[in-house]
């Protein structure tokens, strides 16, 4: 399904883009998702990564592809207690895969989808 990015006031396009291909596959019912997220934490979201070609560096060689692959996840640059709020807001709509990460000084967390198209079961982790 098409997405209508003008409906998502606080997103645009591009900052879905794969950062390797230029392509942009997300789905639309996770973008309905991610939008009420947005709404309800009241902060801005800086995503570090959308949507993934499988032929992104990151997915080669994995033996299967991740979330982002399918538009199905977003890493989001996030900071100190503002990720413990993130972590209770994706909760409560519905975000069952959650990973959080920390490179040099940039932390980022991991919201997935996948679990809801029975690609990826529930999970919680750091890496």
């Amino acid at each position: 399904m098409k997405i209508d990015w003008k409906k998502y006031e606080n997103f645009t396009k591009v900052e879905f883009n794969c950062r390797y291909s230029g392509k942009n596959e997300m789905r639309k019912e996770f973008m309905d998702v991610l939008q009420e997220i947005r709404t309800a934490y009241n902060k801005p979201m800086v995503i570090t990564s959308g949507f993934r070609d499988k032929t992104h560096p990151v997915e080669v060689g994995k033996g299967r592809h991740g979330e982002h692959t399918y538009g199905l996840a977003v890493d989001i640059k996030i900071s100190g207690v503002d990720a413990m709020s993130l972590f209770v807001v994706a909760y409560r709509f519905g975000v069952r895969r959650i990973g959080l990460s920390q490179k040099g000084s940039v932390r980022f967390m991991h919201l997935g989808w996948g679990d809801k198209e029975g690609l990826f079961p529930m999970a919680l982790w750091t890496y």
